[in-house]
């Protein structure tokens, strides 16, 4: 039996197929994984002299994500994740602008979901109140870092990175007593699938901590 060739119709079914392909692909997971994998790659596996670059490459990679998907909280934090990745190893005052562009990004994602990506906003947003210096320099807050810090472990109380930031925090206001707990905790999180690398260097990053202040507490 013939079946006369139609490629109208053909073009058609290939575009839904594209179409349905995209749609099915196009989740936050998998439109923010190759920029998680990237970060991971530069934070723990390249020399500190080459990291600033290859934040900033990956910042321009992370906001082509957000503008084609701007109502989506999830590129929003991992753009300020790189952003903030990008403050820290550039160093300095120069770094001061990419902080509050990263503090930008960070809650113009709150706004759309805070929950998203398990409080990972807040996280950030706390390190970044931490780290960053006060006024009239900068904007760090150290109220609204833990205020931030509580409101991360409300959503994500296991979780490896609110646990560690909060931990290191509270060493950092040589607070050690309070610190190790948190820290434990961080060493004990569950895996989080995709994130080997990250998951691997941050716990690297607690055991060089925790060793620190049980050697200081001697």
């Amino acid at each position: 039996m013939n079946i006369a060739f139609q490629p109208a119709r053909l073009l058609a079914l290939l575009s839904l197929l594209a179409l349905s392909h995209l749609a099915v692909a196009a989740t936050p997971d998998d439109l923010i994984r190759p920029i998680q994998e990237q970060w991971a790659e530069i934070k723990y596996r390249q020399p500190e002299k080459q990291q600033a670059e290859a934040y900033r490459a990956l910042a321009v990679q992370a906001r082509q994500i957000v503008d084609s998907n701007p109502k989506m909280p999830e590129p929003l934090i991992w753009e300020g994740i790189v952003l903030s990745s990008e403050a820290g190893a550039k160093g300095g005052l120069g770094a001061l602008s990419l902080a509050k562009e990263a503090r930008q990004r960070l809650d113009e994602a709150l706004k759309l979901n805070d929950k998203a990506l398990n409080g990972s906003a807040y996280t950030s947003l706390a390190t970044l109140y931490a780290k960053v210096p006060g006024w009239p320099v900068g904007f760090g807050d150290k109220e609204r870092a833990e205020e931030y810090f509580r409101k991360a472990l409300a959503i994500n109380p296991d979780g490896i990175d609110p646990n560690f930031f909060y931990g290191e925090y509270l060493a950092d206001r040589s607070r050690p007593a309070e610190a190790l707990p948190y820290l434990e905790k961080a060493l004990k999180a569950p895996p989080r699938p995709g994130r080997e690398l990250a998951d691997s260097g941050r716990r690297q990053e607690i055991q060089a901590l925790l060793a620190k202040l049980k050697k200081e507490a001697k």
